[in-house]
């Protein structure tokens, strides 16, 4: 009879262990998961930060196009407008 309640005892011991365990795993299986969620959300930012970026460095060297030669500067006007309107359109789709 003692070696049942030993055995009970133990068998207690071990699932408590094992819950204690799954409890740390889940918590941290939670930190990892915003940390991923945050990661990918700066990741996003990144890239929309680069992209304007792009888009902004593609405006000024049409600008400096236009500074330094007058031949081709009704196209550059025209991709200027056309960048223009590409920036609106992505500040209205920041904003909803």
């Amino acid at each position: 009879m003692s070696n049942t309640v030993e055995a009970i005892h133990l068998l207690e011991d071990k699932l408590k262990n094992l819950l204690s365990n799954y409890e740390f795993l889940k918590n941290e299986n939670e930190i990892l998961l915003q940390n991923v969620n945050n990661l990918q959300h700066q990741l996003f930012e990144t890239k929309q930060l680069l992209a304007a970026q792009k888009k902004e460095y593609d405006v000024l060297k049409i600008a400096k196009t236009i500074e330094g030669s007058s031949t081709n500067t009704r196209d550059t006007k025209l991709k200027i407008n056309a960048l223009i309107r590409e920036i609106d359109k992505c500040i209205i789709q920041l904003h909803k």
